[in-house]
């Protein structure tokens, strides 16, 4: 397969994934979104899910349309969202919050290390080489 198709099919996965975890915090995954809410969060829990759900539907729909030029800046702020929302992670695992089956320290503690893929994703799969 060539750099350039598996790049596109990583865009379009990833923005797929985000067009969906979007839908899902505005519907059946609410309770669990809001588990990883830190509590020093200024604005209500819902409030908090239904913004970033919208951000990852918003997010998730510019990596699947975005032109070539666009791209590259469209999956810099995939990744700064990613950086933006880790500490939604942190969160729950030292609040030892059960949520989408993580339901111990280590499930929470292992799945810390999948954010940095994520960004690493949104970078490799948009970058301009």
């Amino acid at each position: 397969m060539k750099k350039s198709t598996a790049k596109h099919i990583g865009r379009i996965l990833l923005g797929s994934n985000l067009v969906f975890a979007g839908v899902s915090h505005l519907t059946f995954a609410r309770t669990d979104f809001r588990a990883q809410v830190p509590d020093w969060v200024p604005l209500p829990v819902d409030d908090t899910v239904i913004y970033s759900g919208l951000a990852e539907i918003a997010l998730g729909t510019s990596l699947i349309l975005a032109n070539e030029q666009q791209q590259q800046t469209v999956g810099r702020v995939a990744a700064a969202f990613f950086a933006a929302v880790f500490p939604g992670n942190i969160s729950q695992y030292v609040n030892r919050r059960s949520a989408f089956g993580l339901d111990t320290d280590r499930k929470r503690f292992v799945r810390l290390f999948f954010q940095p893929v994520l960004i690493a994703w949104a970078l490799k799969s948009t970058d301009r080489e």
